[in-house]
């Protein structure tokens, strides 16, 4: 794989080394890698993560989200359908922080987070589409590890995400070198 010019040859995520990667380089190399295209906003430490997707399906209630992000991550990324909502937050403070403790490699929202200024000092990549400082009621409502739809893009859980300035990719197996 080609890297950008100027751009150191590793890259920490979690305790694995793994070759820094760019979504656009990597698009041109597997051009049967699905794209998120959203215009994500980008938090947190890590400009750049990747990993095997753990999804979660759910409407303006992140019981689902609290539950995962409590368990060992893994290197995994975290991927949140909030189909788009932004008037209420599915990832706060509190949960970026456990994602982080637990060794989640980051967190994508399909909607919105809030406490954006705590989350931009840890250890993680959050991408969303948003924020919003109101919090969600807890019910218990949605779906995990369950394939998910966005866009024109499927995700099945287990499938690999990368996420960098550039956007999201995904691919049903791992396409970095």
């Amino acid at each position: 794989m080609r890297l950008r010019k100027g751009l150191p040859a590793s890259l920490l995520i979690g305790s694995e080394c793994m070759r820094l990667f760019t979504t656009p380089d990597l698009a041109d190399a597997h051009p049967d890698a699905g794209a998120l295209t959203f215009q994500f906003r980008q938090f947190g430490l890590r400009e750049r993560f990747a990993g095997p997707v753990s999804t979660i399906a759910c409407y303006l209630d992140n019981s689902l989200v609290a539950e995962a992000v409590d368990e060992p991550g893994e290197g995994r990324v975290l991927l949140v359908d909030g189909q788009g909502a932004l008037d209420r937050s599915l990832l706060g403070d509190r949960l970026a922080q456990l994602a982080s403790d637990n060794r989640w490699a980051g967190v994508i929202v399909i909607g919105a987070i809030r406490d954006v200024e705590v989350i931009d000092a840890l250890d993680i990549g959050v991408q969303a589409l948003g924020v919003c400082p109101l919090k969600t009621t807890k019910r218990g409502v949605g779906e995990r590890d369950v394939p998910v739809t966005v866009g024109e893009t499927s995700i099945h859980p287990g499938d690999w995400v990368y996420a960098d300035r550039n956007g999201v990719l995904v691919s049903a197996s791992a396409i970095h070198d």
